[in-house]
Parts: structure tokens; sequence; C-alpha cells
């Protein structure tokens, strides 16, 4: 059999085949260096390598150069390449792929109360907060805050460097606290696990960097990184030097400190941004360790290698749970599995028993938009808290439109004020003359934020602004940290001129409905890369998150905006995984015996899906009842899952064959399993249908109106009760037929496992709608489980991908 080619083109500086760039070579197991002291020695091993695998004509300048090993979330290496070089590598047998070195992007007081998580009661209590539970973040790293109490005898200005162990698991010291949320009480992982910190007013980041350091303490003004992998940041940013600030675990983007501070960490008082959202602020799981993984940069995003390299990192301390809130670049679609940095890493993650919850993008609304679409992923998808930041505008006939802010300036004065068009408002083309001392209507963007739209307005001489909503959004605003006085309103065409904006004090409207934000990707269609499997998994609170920020970064990021907080209020899915991160460390802390699979089953089961009047949640984008398509299973409910009665287990091996069904390679499986073992994907315990793979969902495809479709399921009963029965009720999609045999699954003591079939059969009616929706539950009075059913209606011979 010829070697496998996999090397793929693109990303490279200029069309020289002699000029560098990054790539990330994975090895075939069998081939790759051993080491049995891990990444110091395999650091040394793989340069050896190289050179060994290329001719010697290829080692002349410019040399190959080895920058990272991986060892456990990949078997390979990451080096500068010639073009030349990394062709030659893709056609060696030991080598599996060559892929060049890609980019991934960055994707609260009220929170836990709208999540009626309680000290006294449910999950918070059953899992003490998840206390032995560490959560590791990849993300920008983090930023200590002042106020903070330090370590006795360490002070956060000048702050020594400690050297870790091998581990950061074990249980905290007898009356400490530990996780990232607020007021800490500081207390050190125990097995020595200890802090590399870089200090805040002299620059030692060198030490950092080349030191693994562990989050030791609580709260969101406290807390500190595990590491910075910067190395294919560094080498693809050739232009420019980092500083030194940027190389060390300090958050200087701004973005994990406020993921991190979701998921984790004790109480603070008085908690808000500028008093917008005051209140008591408090992470998730609050007495969860987290460990930080800084892999992103403001400027230059996050390299592929980089993230890679965290993971690495974060399997080999043994987390207990994994938070990502990252995804592909500027590509709006998930790639295909194989090809995939994210997954691959997760997959050898969840093969060690660690949870990771990721993002599934900010992209949309547009179909298939969602990313981080990988079954063994747990994929979040953002809702919104009920409650809203109101900045509204009263006009000249008395008339008040609705509008959003988090201005925190002197608000405008009670006289009218004129209002001219500002057009987009664009840098440049709004004239002086004609706006000094006016309000500015500015047109919608295509990002909600708009705060530069303020500040173009401000420096042209205006005093406030109104601005439109996005319109790919739809009717959904949200707020923006505006230096001037401007408020975020639905498009309109025109309006009346407003007399002045109303928002003299933040202040804070209860909303009636519970509804999904616009703003992160959605469905809207089947999963892009496996149409059986339905993504998300579940949504979260994730718009006005109110969490810890960095001291590096304004809120706006906007030079002129010279203004520090502690904590800020911003949106997204980046936002909402942090809290299922959460969730699933108190999870993993109250059942320590379920799977990764199992836990994901018990938050997907035990959702809702209604608002609190009792509606469907609805989609912001369209105003009107969402899909499974947008929101997965449902809203997550912590208190319930922590019951759920069944589950849907997954085993790996079950994947590998879900891989084969989607007509993998044996070489790309390799990429997953690197146990240097050669699946043979034409077994017969190999060919299950994609829909086949043990979710808590069902995804069915139709291409006639008499089409029959049969999908298995396995249910493991995980309650108290081992003597049960549960009973299936099914609302059926319109169109549809759903049958499932047995009825009845009769559970006694001793196997805790019971098949079943769901035959979906079209009966012929004429269905005008191309997606149809509906659900089985299986229930025994006590405790119901519940899996959403989509329905796709073909055209004739057309693909279920390319329907999407």
């Amino acid at each position: 059999m010829p070697p496998p080619t996999r090397c793929h083109g693109g990303r490279v500086n200029g069309r020289n085949e002699d000029v560098q760039s990054s790539y990330i070579v994975h090895v075939a197991p069998g081939h790759a260096p051993r080491s049995k002291s891990r990444l110091r020695l395999l650091a040394d091993a793989y340069p050896s390598f190289l050179r060994d695998s290329l001719p010697t004509r290829m080692l002349q300048q410019p040399k190959p150069r080895v920058f990272y090993s991986y060892a456990h979330a990949a078997t390979g290496f990451a080096a500068r390449l010639t073009r030349r070089q990394a062709k030659h590598l893709a056609s060696l047998p030991s080598m599996l792929a060559v892929v060049p070195d890609g980019d991934l992007r960055l994707q609260t007081t009220r929170t836990p109360e709208f999540l009626r998580l309680s000290e006294s009661s449910g999950l918070l209590r059953a899992s003490r907060g998840a206390l032995r539970t560490v959560i590791g973040v990849i993300d920008s790293g983090v930023y200590p805050a002042k106020h903070s109490r330090p370590p006795r005898g360490l002070d956060f200005d000048d702050v020594a460097y400690l050297e870790p162990s091998d581990k950061v698991g074990g249980r905290p010291p007898k009356g400490t606290m530990s996780g990232l949320a607020s007021t800490p009480r500081i207390g050190r992982p125990s097995r020595r696990s200890q802090a590399c910190r870089p200090r805040r007013t002299r620059s030692a980041a060198a030490a950092c960097r080349r030191r693994r350091s562990m989050l030791p303490s609580t709260a969101t003004e406290s807390s500190w990184g595990r590491s910075s992998s910067t190395k294919g940041t560094r080498l693809i940013n050739l232009g420019r030097q980092l500083h030194e600030r940027e190389k060390s675990p300090l958050d200087t983007n701004r973005h994990g400190t406020h993921t991190a501070s979701t998921a984790a960490g004790s109480a603070v008082e008085d908690a808000s941004f500028f008093n917008y959202g005051k209140g008591r602020a408090v992470g998730v799981a609050p007495s969860a360790r987290i460990a930080v993984y800084k892999a992103c940069w403001t400027e230059t995003g996050c390299k592929e290698s980089d993230v890679l390299s965290a993971f690495d990192e974060a399997i080999v301390d043994k987390v207990n749970v994994m938070s990502i809130s990252i995804g592909v670049g500027e590509v709006p679609r998930a790639p295909e599995f194989h090809n995939d940095t994210i997954a691959k890493a997760a997959f050898n993650a969840i093969r060690k028993g660690i949870i990771v919850s990721a993002a599934a993008g900010n992209e949309g609304p547009g179909d298939s938009t969602l990313q981080n679409v990988a079954p063994w992923l747990l994929s979040v998808g953002t809702s919104t808290i009920d409650s809203r930041f109101l900045a509204n505008v009263v006009l000249s006939n008395g008339q008040t439109v609705t509008g959003v802010s988090l201005y925190s300036g002197a608000p405008l004065s009670a006289s009218q004020i004129p209002l001219v068009d500002g057009g987009s408002c664009r840098d440049g083309k709004l004239d002086a003359s004609t706006v000094a001392w006016k309000i500015v209507l500015c047109g919608p963007s295509d990002y909600p934020g708009h705060t530069w739209k303020g500040d173009v307005v401000r420096r042209a001489g205006g005093v406030g602004a109104i601005i439109g909503g996005t319109l790919k959004y739809g009717r959904d605003i949200l707020p923006a940290h505006h230096i001037i006085p401007a408020t975020h309103t639905w498009p309109r065409n025109k309006d009346p001129p407003p007399r002045r904006l109303s928002s003299k004090v933040p202040s804070t409207a209860k909303r009636r409905l519970l509804r999904l934000v616009c703003h992160p990707s959605r469905a809207a269609a089947p999963n892009i890369r496996a149409a059986g499997i339905l993504k998300p998994d579940v949504i979260a609170l994730g718009e006005s998150i109110l969490a810890a920020w960095t001291g590096e970064e304004s809120p706006t990021g906007l030079d002129e905006d010279t203004r520090r907080q502690q904590f800020n209020i911003i949106y997204g899915t980046s936002m909402a995984c942090p809290h299922v991160s959460g969730i699933v460390a108190m999870l993993r802390e109250a059942q320590p015996t379920w799977s990764a699979a199992a836990i994901k089953s018990a938050l997907m089961t035990t959702t809702y899906n209604v608002d609190n009047a009792g509606d469907i949640i609805k989609d912001a984008t369209i105003g009107k009842a969402s899909t499974p398509f947008a929101r997965g299973a449902g809203h997550v409910d912590p208190n319930r899952a922590l019951d759920p009665g069944l589950v849907y287990d997954v085993r790996n091996s079950e994947y590998i064959s879900f891989l084969c069904s989607l007509g993998y390679t044996a070489e790309q499986i390799a990429l997953f399993t690197r146990d240097g073992s050669v699946t043979d994907c034409s077994t017969s315990t190999s060919k299950a249908d994609v829909t086949d793979l043990n979710y808590p969902a069902f995804s069915v495809a139709f291409k006639s109106d008499n089409d029959k479709v049969t999908q298995r399921r396995r249910l493991t009963n995980v309650s108290k009760d081992s003597t049960t029965t549960y009973t299936a009720s099914v609302t059926s999609p319109d169109g549809v037929r759903v049958t499932v045999n047995p009825p009845r699954l009769h559970f006694m003591r001793g196997p805790r496992n019971k098949r079943y079939e769901v035959a979906f059969e079209a009966h012929g009616e004429e269905v005008k709608d191309k997606y149809t929706f509906g659900s089985i539950t299986w229930s025994d009075g006590t405790n119901t489980v519940t899996s959403p059913i989509t329905i796709t209606w073909l055209d004739g011979d057309e693909d279920v991908t390319a329907a999407i």
C-alpha cells in the first residue's frame, strides 16, 4: 500500500518553497520516539527524529526546527518547515498527517440564582461546590486583581516563583477553599502544586513561562495561570515581538479572566460594572480549582499548535474538566473531525476521563454555522438571563423606544437635542460641522458591539448616539460599553427626532421571557459534519454576563478608553461554555463514577424548553419559537441533572465505529486512536450507522413520504432505585409515525442496561416544512428522560449534507 499523503496546502508565507511556515506533524505511534520521562526528553528526541526523516539536502538553510512535542493530546510535534520539507515528511509511512498550523479564535451576579443553585440543596450541596475538582481553562490567560488577599508572606506586586509538582489534583488544605472567583481564602493545592506567578511590576515572564504553574486560589480577583504556550504564536508573528507580559500567563486580552471566573470561585459582594448588575458575584462551581492554560493573544488569536500544547499539558496535569471557548478562525463552518485540532485533542482527553465543554461559536445565525460539533464534545449554545440594561430613547412626540446600553458617565441634559443621520458612522465619514453637539443616528453593522461607532461620534463632536441593532441578528439588541451617552435599538428605517436619552442611572428591568440570543451560531439544519448527531447539545446563560476582568484592558478595548474595572459584562457562547463547565465540575464531584458521556447525557435529558411564561423558548433572530437546531436538547437544569434516572453512555470503541460510519480511513482514525492499532472498518462491529451512536437525541432524514428508519439506543439506570419500570411516551413530528420497541423498560437487580429501538416511518401526509420536530420521553413516575427528535425532509435524491 502506498504511503498516505496528508500534507494540506495553504497558509505559507509567499510562494517560495524554501520559505518556512509552522506545521503540526502527526507521527504514527509505532515510529514515534519513546520516552519514560515524557515531554522533556521528547523535546530532545523529536529534533533528531526530524533530522533523520529528511534527506541531507533538505537540512540546509533554512533548517527545520521543532518547537513543540506532543505525547498526550496527539503523537507528534510542531515545527518550522518549508513546503518542500513538509511534502517530503507527508510522503513517509511514519507520518499520519502533516498539517499547516491553522488559526483558531476566542469565541455573574444573577446566573447561579437563575440556575437555581443553592448551598442548602441540590447539586451545589451534593458536590460541595466541586471541592476536589480541577477545571482546566484554555484561553488567553488570567489576571489577578489587587484587592484580594494573597497567601501569607506574598504580595501581588512582587510575587515569588514556586516550583510545581507533577499533578494538580487532590484535596485543598483544611480550612481553605479553592477555585477562582471572589474574595478568596487562598488555599494551596495538595501534592505541592504551587503557582508560577507573573510579577505585575517587574517582568519575569521568561522564568514563568518555562515552569508549570497551578492556580492555587479562589476568586475572580486572585487567579493564576497554569502555563503559557507562546511558541506557535511567536513563530508566525515574525514581524512583531511579543511583550514579556504577553508571554506570561497574565491575561492581556481579557477573555480568559472572564471565562475562568464564570466557571468557578467563591463570592464577591457588591460586584458590578459601574453599578450595572450589582450584587453578589460567584462562580458556578464556587469551590473548584482552576488551571488556566494561556494559548491565545489579543492581536494574533490562537494558533492550533499552541492550543494542542495546552491540551497536552492539561492531560498530563490530570484536570477533571476542560473548558474551551475557542473555535475555528475565519471559516464559518466546522472542519471535518480529522482536520479539527480541538476535536482530535478532546478525543484523547475524553479517553483519559476528562470532560470537555466547548463553545458552539458566534458565527450565526446562518445555517450550519455551529463549531465544535464532534459527538464526544459537550457543545454549548447561548441563552439569555432574565434581566437587561435599559437606556431608552424618549422621542419628541412622547413615544419611548426601547434601548440598551452600558454607558456609565453623566447623562445628557433634559433639553431637546437635535438628531442627525450619520449613516454607517464609519471613521472619517462624519462631518464635524454637521454632528457637533447633536445626537447621531448610526446604522446597523455586522457585529453587535458597535462600541467604535460611539467613539467615532465622540471624535466628530457629537454628544450622543443611537445605534441600530445588527440586521442579521434580527430583533435582539445587545448593550455596549460606550464612552459617550449611546444606546442600541432595533434596526429601523427612520424614527421621529428623539428628545433625550432617558438613562440617568444604570437600570435593570426583569424580562418576562427567556429567549435565545441571536449572536451565537445555530444549526438551523442538521450537523454539517455528522447529520445524525444533533448540535448544540445544550444552551446556557451567555448574554450580559458579569464576571472578572483583566486590569490590562479597558472595557471597550479602545485606545481612548482609560477605564479599568475588576468586573465586566460581555456576551457570547464563550460565556455560556464556562457556565456548563462549572456545572460539569460539580456533577463530576457528586457522581465520580459517571463517564463523560453519562454526564453529558444527564445534562441533555433533564433540560427544559419553556420560558417563565410557559411558552417555547424563543429564537431571538426570528422572534419565533426555537427548534432543537438552535437550542439543542434545551436549557441546562443543574439540579435535575444530579439525578437523571437513566443515561445514554458511550464507550470509546463506539466513537471509533462512528468514525468508520462517516467513511474515515484507517490512517485518519489513527489520528484519534494513537495506540498503533489499525482500525478495520469492514468488520461487522464497525458497520454501525452514524445515527446508531448511543446519543441522547435522534436525527432522521427522509427521502420520500414512505421511508422508514430504525435507530437503536441503550439506557443505563444510574438511580438509587435499582428496581423500576420506565414507560415511553412520544411527541411525534409532523408527518411521522414513531414506534418505540419495547415501550417499557423493566430494570431489576443485576444488569442496569436496557436496549430499545425506535422506528420512524413517514405516513404519506404532505409536509410543508423542510424540518419537523418531536421528542421521546421515558418516565418511571419520578424521573423523566427526554430526547429531542429532528426530521429532515429531503427532495428526491438530495443528500443530507447537500441540503444544509
